[in-house]
């Protein structure tokens, strides 16, 4: 069977998404397992929540018995990043009604950086590629989380230091992005705001913290630039 120029682009382009999500969402599915729910619920949570950290959350929680309050809590802080880079790519968004919705609850941070880091040929169609990127990177996550939870419960063995696909996905996507913008700065300023975040400001709250202050500086080089170019830029 021959593949279609779009399927052949989009398969090729999320290759490092699925080395990423088959292990992690299997590591997810592994440390699901061992809160005693039928394997099955993770294969839910992989389709109706399709959160990465927030389904690793997730376990801590179920397993500390904490309430849907706290949960809900919790998860909309440690996703609320989707929000700041999820509105850069609204207006790039070609696609409408269902298509639009499901790109917006599908969009990951693994998902937005293919999406913006990605030059398309002129005969691909950016809404499909958009489409089909979002739907097969849920469809890997989606696997991982089944395979690595009806392990669990099939198999017993050590589950420590599983967690570390996590960080390393995103080391991988962090150097894909570099590849693509060929500009050391974001990236040093990015770090200089974690770390400053994390020493000086609140640990518990680091991520939240660190993502408004780079959104701060992120706006204050806009405005700069504008300012730079004048009124007619």
């Amino acid at each position: 069977m021959t593949l279609s120029p779009l399927n052949t682009l989009v398969l090729r382009t999320s290759l490092p998404v699925m080395f990423g999500y088959l292990p992690l969402g299997a590591a997810f599915g592994v440390l699901f397992s061992e809160l005693d729910h039928h394997w099955l619920y993770a294969t839910a949570m992989g389709l109706f929540i399709y959160a990465g950290a927030g389904q690793f959350l997730a376990v801590g929680l179920l397993a500390n018995q904490a309430t849907l309050t706290e949960m809900a809590v919790a998860t909309l802080l440690i996703n609320s990043r989707h929000i700041f880079y999820g509105l850069s790519l609204i207006s790039r968004m070609p696609n409408r009604g269902w298509r639009r919705l499901y790109q917006i609850f599908g969009l990951t941070d693994e998902t937005y950086s293919l999406i913006t880091a990605t030059s398309l040929p002129a005969d691909i169609d950016r809404g499909q590629f958009q489409l089909r990127v979002t739907a097969i990177n849920q469809l890997y996550w989606l696997v991982g989380c089944t395979v690595g939870a009806w392990l669990g419960s099939q198999l017993e063995f050590s589950t420590d230091g599983i967690a570390f696909v996590l960080p390393a996905l995103f080391m991988v996507l962090t150097i894909e992005q570099y590849k693509h913008l060929r500009d050391i700065r974001p990236f040093v300023a990015a770090l200089a705001i974690g770390l400053g975040t994390l020493l000086l400001i609140s640990r518990e709250q680091m991520l939240l913290i660190a993502i408004l202050l780079s959104l701060s500086v992120l706006m204050m080089q806009y405005a700069a630039r504008r300012t730079h170019k004048g009124p007619e830029a």
